[in-house]
């Protein structure tokens, strides 16, 4: 067990069992459990309730720190906050706490699937007011949005897209070949990430070229964040970040990151898919976001009945996702607020 993934670390969470999990990609995930972070009450009527999906080695913890709180949009003394830790993310049933590399192979879907059967056996709710999350967090939303299109009232994809890009798709596979590379992976028979620090180091390269703008390199904004140089910001920062992960779980959400695809449920028929969204929605990509960028964001929005499209202006690009721009969480504050004020059928 990696100790990174602990309540220390990332909680208070709870871990709530769903039973079998049948797969899309085939055989069975035994005694599914999701790791899940309550925050703020279920009214009478069970219509307050928001879903928060977690990101690529994101937890329900950052959800927690960046975006929840009393004041905020997203306020836990007037909705019920459900954060679900997505599968392999180390919280919820992941390879770190399963049989590692014998994984099977989760899609997005599965996720969704998984969380529906929490949301409706375990808390008893017929709806959603909200779902909102970023980069793999959208992809959820959106396939919450295309799956269940009664169910969800209102969603807010942020820094990502509906259905991946070949371009996405390939820069993935550079993390992925980052860490399989090292020859210390040992075809995830590791023992501990230190034995593959050196391919966690090169992922974490390629997530500071990727993750942040040129902008944000342009203008330094390495220094605003408290780091004098960036061999700093990348030894320290985002390399620290990586560091106590477990590849294994990071392989496992890259492959499912890679293959979010809300037009299999239309024999790939994009239109077709996002046309059956029925709740309200708001789409925000980042400004500056190299992984989903603007144009492919808005691309699949003016697809979506009745939606809006709301960027989010941050030099950070992807990673202004952590909260290192206090302007851009100030905007999908604004942008949530007013969503959840949309009244909905």
């Amino acid at each position: 067990m990696n100790n990174y993934y602990s309540q220390q670390n990332h909680g208070p969470f709870e871990l709530i069992g769903i039973g079998d999990l049948q797969l899309e990609e085939g055989g069975t995930l035994p005694d599914c459990r999701l790791a899940v972070s309550l925050h703020g009450q279920l009214n009478a009527a069970k219509d307050n309730a928001i879903l928060v999906p977690t990101w690529y080695s994101g937890t329900s913890k950052i959800m927690e720190q960046v975006y929840i709180g009393t004041g905020r949009a997203l306020d836990p003394d007037k909705y019920f906050i459900i954060c679900v830790n997505q599968i392999g993310g180390g919280l919820s049933t992941s390879p770190s706490n399963s049989n590692g590399p014998d994984f099977p192979q989760i899609r997005i879907g599965d996720d969704v699937r998984a969380q529906y059967r929490l949301l409706t056996e375990h808390f008893g709710l017929t709806s959603l007011a909200l779902v909102v999350g970023g980069s793999m967090g959208a992809q959820q939303t959106y396939e919450w949005a295309v799956r269940y299109p009664e169910f969800v009232k209102r969603a807010a994809p942020m820094a990502g897209t509906a259905r991946n890009t070949e371009h996405d798709f390939l820069f993935t596979e550079t993390l992925i070949d980052a860490i399989t590379t090292d020859p210390g992976f040992h075809k995830g028979l590791y023992h501990s990430p230190e034995q593959v620090a050196a391919g966690l180091r090169r992922h974490a390269q390629l997530w500071t070229v990727m993750g942040w703008s040129t902008e944000f390199f342009r203008t330094r904004r390495h220094q605003a964040l408290g780091f004098a140089s960036m061999a700093e910001f990348v030894d320290t920062f985002m390399t620290g970040y990586f560091a106590s992960m477990d590849p294994n779980n990071l392989l496992c959400m890259a492959w499912k990151w890679q293959r979010g695809d809300v037009s299999r449920h239309t024999a790939g028929d994009l239109p077709a898919a996002l046309g059956r969204i029925k709740a309200k929605t708001y789409v925000m990509p980042i400004s500056h976001d190299m992984f989903f960028p603007v144009s492919d964001c808005q691309t699949e929005q003016l697809l979506i009945s009745g939606s809006e499209f709301r960027p989010l202006q941050s030099v950070d690009g992807h990673l202004g996702l952590f909260g290192t721009d206090a302007q851009m969480v100030a905007q999908f504050d604004a942008n949530i607020r007013e969503l959840l004020a949309t009244p909905v059928v």
